[in-house]
């Protein structure tokens, strides 16, 4: 299964997406989460997405996932930390706070939204 991970900001959309490994695969950023969701539709297999639980920014992408009948999880901001830290890469970008909304859902205590996150990350 792929989880794409959405870094929100006002004005953009940035999602990367990772396989079962937390491998990076593919990345796209977007200003509407139609665009986003045209982009994801090319992915191969099963996807779930992750999201930051910040639903003042989150809010008309989670309603646009629902919507479209994604399976989506809220991702608490400490449980993002850690792979910000353990990220190879220095400083903050979008592209690397996606990254960290993928694959914290793995073994975690996201709040599920709809779908299962159960075996969408390799342990």
């Amino acid at each position: 299964m792929i989880v794409i991970g959405v870094d929100v900001h006002k004005e953009s959309l940035t999602a990367v997406a990772v396989d079962e490994a937390g491998r990076a695969l593919a990345e796209s950023t977007a200003s509407a989460a139609c665009h986003l969701l045209s982009w994801a539709s090319s992915l191969p297999g099963e996807r779930s997405w992750a999201v930051e639980d910040c639903r003042q920014l989150t809010r008309a992408l989670e309603r646009a996932l629902l919507a479209a009948d994604e399976s989506l999880v809220r991702v608490p901001p400490k449980l993002m930390a850690p792979q910000r830290r353990a990220g190879r890469a220095r400083g903050k970008s979008d592209p690397i706070d996606a990254l960290a909304v993928a694959r914290a859902p793995c073994g975690s205590r996201a709040l599920i939204i709809r779908g299962r996150a159960s075996g969408a990350c390799a342990s």
